[in-house]
């Protein structure tokens, strides 16, 4: 009985350090395809054990041996994430932007602030109107971080006239991804990861290929305007959706930010 009361100030800080590490790393993973996939990894875990417990040798077995090999498994799929991890420890900023954190909460002094998605919206119809070739990424659980520090810091309230003149042909911001987080353009310029898929049509170019592999690799929603054609096209979870009507975008994007 006395051990259970034997609880020390080390132990109890441990907990909560470990409680924080778990924390962040879910910050690092949410809205990622790596959250299923570690799901899926926790789920084997406990299959295991249940098998073991009810000494079914077979599964037992084989599910071991996919345990053995867990932490390898783990490096290779988490690669970007256990990377992405390592630059935040070792980041002096830990307060960044109007962010502040109370224990496991985050608090944003911006609160109470909507996307203003008409804006965007009239401003990829004129970049339509135009055939001005844009990718518009409006992030949602997933602030995107690691593809916004690929880019030029905007940190700018949202303007159709900004995503045009980001977006003109002479602008130095033009080639790349526009990123919006929360309220405000984060970031333009930013390089995004390429889609491999071979059911994207070959008339789609390479800002297509990129909303569509941020969107397998993510929970954004990316927004792309043709240069040759001035077609709206959106991106949502590694799938393409083509010639988009700039009044069914607003629809379809508020939409899909009610479900966040």
């Amino acid at each position: 009985m006395d051990s259970l009361f034997s609880l020390r100030i080390v132990d109890v800080i441990d907990i909560l350090l470990f409680a924080v590490l778990l924390y962040e790393i879910y910050n690092i993973v949410k809205g990622t395809a790596a959250i299923k996939i570690f799901i899926g990894i926790i789920a084997i875990f406990i299959i295991w054990k249940i098998v073991r417990a009810l000494q079914m040798p077979l599964l037992s077995e084989i599910l071991g041996q996919f345990i053995s090999v867990g932490v390898i498994a783990l490096v290779v799929v988490f690669q970007p994430e256990i990377r992405q991890f390592l630059l935040m420890v070792g980041n002096t900023k830990i307060i960044r932007g109007h962010r502040r954190r109370i224990l496991f909460w985050k608090y944003n002094l911006n609160t109470g602030v909507n996307l203003d998605l008409d804006k965007i919206v009239k401003a990829c119809k004129r970049l339509a109107d135009m055939k001005t070739g844009a990718l518009i990424v409006i992030a949602r659980e997933n602030e995107l971080t690691p593809y916004v520090e690929t880019g030029q810091t905007v940190d700018a309230k949202i303007s159709d006239l900004l995503i045009e003149t980001i977006f003109f042909k002479n602008s130095p911001l033009h080639d790349g991804a526009l990123i919006i987080v929360h309220d405000s353009i984060k970031a333009a310029r930013c390089i995004l990861p390429v889609s491999n898929k071979a059911d994207i049509p070959t008339s789609c170019g390479l800002r297509h290929r990129a909303a569509v592999g941020l969107t397998e690799k993510t929970d954004a929603i990316a927004i792309i305007v043709s240069e040759e054609s001035g077609e709206i096209s959106y991106s949502l979870e590694g799938t393409l959706y083509k010639n988009i009507k700039p009044v069914h975008l607003k629809e379809i994007v508020e939409e899909l930010l009610k479900e966040k």
